[in-house]
Order: structure tokens, then C-alpha cells, then sequence
């Protein structure tokens, strides 16, 4: 299973850290996004993706029955526990990153360096597109839930559809070419440049922000990671 695992490494490991320039198509489809119609907030159901699950084991190693040490997820403070007291100087506060309240259970990860480059790539994004440390929450979270903050390329048959990268998002949906949606910065822009396009997005809860820009079929699941990405973000901002 180990090899098994390994052969789709070169699809799960996309360079974090490469800034690929939007193309004249990229600039386009974001173009397309901004200037769409003003999105209502979406129905909201509830339950796990199971192909973004299954990509996810692949990514994490969770599929392979014997992962190496240095393989292992790196525990870090993002995933200990939840703020409490006043924020660093400069940082925003809880009530800024949660200004609605948890919604259900949460969940946590261990995230290794990887995660972190991709989480930092979401909240630069998340500054340049103007959507302020509410909407890096929202992005994080959306990311912890669609890809576990891998930026996954092709998966072949563990593959939901076309989906890849960050946030899972679909070239035949019109996010980009397969280059483009697994660039980290690409990606977070143009998830960003939806959210906002959704009406009264800073309203909503976290997991309708994140359901009208995905259009998941379980959005529920969002809501599990507000709290670890309001660390994320806090720490990070």
C-alpha cells in the first residue's frame, strides 16, 4: 500500500510556494466571477464528500498501511486548542474571526509545513483581494474541509469529477486550467473573488458563505473548522 500511495505523490505535492502569473484566461474567468449576477445564499445540507475524502486519505497518508515517521503530519500550536483572553497586538480578536459563534462540533488537524505555506498563501490572498480576516477564515476553513490544506493535483479515480487543488474547484465549472486551480495563490484569489460576489456574504454564517461559493452537496461540514482556521488566521494575520 506504501507504493501504492507514493506513485501519486508528484499529483498530491504541488509546489506550495509557486507563483505562476494569472493568464489572459485566468484574468478572464475571475473577471467572469466578479462581474456574475450577486449570488444568493445556498441551501445548506449536511454529511462528508466522499471523493474529497478519499483524495484527502490519499494526500495525508491515511490510505497507505505503513507511513514513514518523517511523513507524519507536524504538530503545531494551530492545532491545540482554541484563542482565549486578548489577542496579540495587531491581531484580530475572536469576535472579529467568529462574529456569528461556533456552529456544532469542531474538528482539528495537525499541520505540517506544507499546510502552513498553504494556509499563509490563503490569507495573503485574502488580503490582496480586499475580504479582511472574516473572509481568511472562511477560506481556511473551506480549505481544511474540501483538501485538508493540500494543494492536490489529479487524483485519477479518487478524483470528485475534475476537482483539484486547495479547493477542489473544477476547470469544467470555469475556475481555471488544471495549472492554474492547483496554484495556490490562483486559487485562493479566485475562491475569494466568488465570496465576493455572494450578497451580504460577511453575514453569513461560515458554512452558507462557503456552500454558495462551492456549491457542495454536504456544506455542513464547513462549519467543523471555523475554529481551528480563527487560529489559523489570528496567528498568521
Amino acid at each position: 500500500m506504501k507504493v501504492y500511495f507514493t506513485r501519486w505523490l508528484p499529483a498530491i505535492a504541488k509546489d506550495s510556494y509557486r507563483k505562476t502569473a494569472l493568464s489572459v484566461a485566468g484574468v478572464a474567468a475571475l473577471g467572469g466571477l466578479a462581474l456574475a449576477p450577486t449570488a444568493a445564499a445556498a441551501p445548506v445540507t449536511s454529511g462528508p464528500h466522499q471523493g474529497a475524502v478519499a483524495a484527502i486519505d490519499l494526500a495525508t497518508g491515511k490510505a497507505a498501511t505503513s507511513v514513514r515517521q518523517d511523513e507524519q503530519p507536524v504538530e503545531s500550536g494551530l492545532t491545540t486548542g482554541s484563542a482565549t483572553g486578548k489577542p496579540p497586538a495587531g491581531k484580530p480578536s475572536r469576535a472579529q474571526l467568529i462574529p456569528h459563534g461556533i456552529e456544532g462540533a469542531q474538528s482539528r488537524v495537525p499541520l505540517d509545513d506544507t499546510q502552513l505555506a498553504n494556509a499563509r498563501a490563503i490569507v495573503d490572498a485574502a488580503k490582496k483581494t480586499g475580504v479582511g480576516d472574516r473572509g481568511a477564515v472562511i477560506g481556511i476553513a473551506t480549505s481544511l474541509q474540501e483538501s485538508k490544506l493540500y494543494n492536490l493535483g489529479h487524483l485519477g479515480a479518487y478524483n470528485d469529477h475534475d476537482s483539484q487543488g486547495l479547493f477542489q474547484q473544477r476547470p469544467s465549472s470555469g475556475w481555471g486550467t488544471p495549472d492554474q486551480i492547483t496554484d495556490p495563490e490562483y486559487a485562493a484569489t479566485a475562491f475569494f473573488t466568488a465570496l465576493k460576489n455572494v450578497g451580504g456574504w460577511q453575514d453569513l454564517p461560515l458554512t452558507a458563505a462557503a456552500q454558495t461559493v462551492q456549491v457542495s452537496a454536504f456544506p455542513y461540514a464547513y462549519a467543523q473548522w471555523e475554529e481551528q482556521a480563527a487560529d489559523i488566521v489570528q496567528q498568521m494575520w
